[in-house]
């Protein structure tokens, strides 16, 4: 089964030319939002997509280039398309997203409305338990180091695509994935070392060979295109290109 993945954007928290490191999949009609930043709406407009052709939102961890379009997602849900969708958050930051990132412009006494789940069906998500998003899609959470005291999670899709979100290097992780027989590798760069909380392009770049094919970077800055060239065997992933990955059936 072919998933397709597209990135709405592909830019570091500060970048302002690639938008804010958002992916949609898409996998036979059912279209599943990977984090949901203060650009994301702005970027499925310009792709002609209207908000409510996005089945499901999956979060990854709390920072508003990642939740910062879920506030216009949840008015629009509610009010203009009189729909619930599902949104998949880890089971740690759920209390957090609501209570101190989402609350205080969600929230509405008079109608009744103090909760996330009021604006959408929301599943909680473990970690390291896989969660059969879609018939043909299986996600597992894996913590991740990315801020200190703050939970935050890399995906693994059907056991053979690796969506690092936000992430310092995890060698042994990468590694441990590479032997497993994991096909593809999304991830995050920070194009100047020292990476402190993403990994940097120097760090990526003593990966073997073999794992670097299949690595594509992602969440960079603006300044990417001097960069070209100096990625060793990795490639940059592009801003709304559509990229199909075979074979991606979820495992038995």
């Amino acid at each position: 089964m072919s998933l397709q993945l597209q990135m709405i954007g592909t830019g570091s928290a500060f970048a302002k030319s690639f938008y804010n490191n958002n992916a949609l999949l898409h996998l036979n009609g059912y279209k599943l939002l990977i984090d949901c930043g203060f650009t994301a709406t702005r970027a499925l407009h310009e792709l002609g997509l209207p908000l409510d052709s996005v089945d499901g939102i999956l979060i990854t961890h709390v920072h508003a280039d990642h939740i910062g379009g879920l506030e216009e997602f949840a008015f629009q849900n509610k009010y203009a398309f009189k729909r619930r969708i599902r949104l998949f958050v880890p089971s740690s930051i759920a209390n957090d997203l609501w209570e101190h990132s989402l609350r205080g412009g969600l929230e509405n006494k008079s109608e009744g409305i103090t909760a996330l789940s009021d604006y959408f069906d929301v599943v909680l998500m473990a970690d390291e338990d896989p969660v059969l998003i879609h018939p043909d899609l299986s996600i597992r959470l894996i913590p991740n180091r990315h801020i200190e005291g703050k939970p935050s999670y890399s995906l693994l899709l059907n056991d053979q695509l690796f969506y690092s979100s936000d992430s310092t290097f995890n060698r042994e992780l990468l590694m441990e994935l590479h032997a497993q027989g994991c096909q593809y590798f999304l991830h995050d760069c920070q194009l100047h070392s020292p990476g402190i909380v993403h990994a940097s392009l120097d760090e990526l770049l003593t990966l073997p060979e073999e794992l670097q094919r299949k690595i594509w970077l992602m969440h960079y800055s603006d300044r990417m295109s001097d960069f070209i060239g100096c990625t060793g065997h990795m490639s940059f992933i592009e801003q709304f290109r559509i990229y199909s990955f075979t074979p991606l059936s979820p495992p038995a």
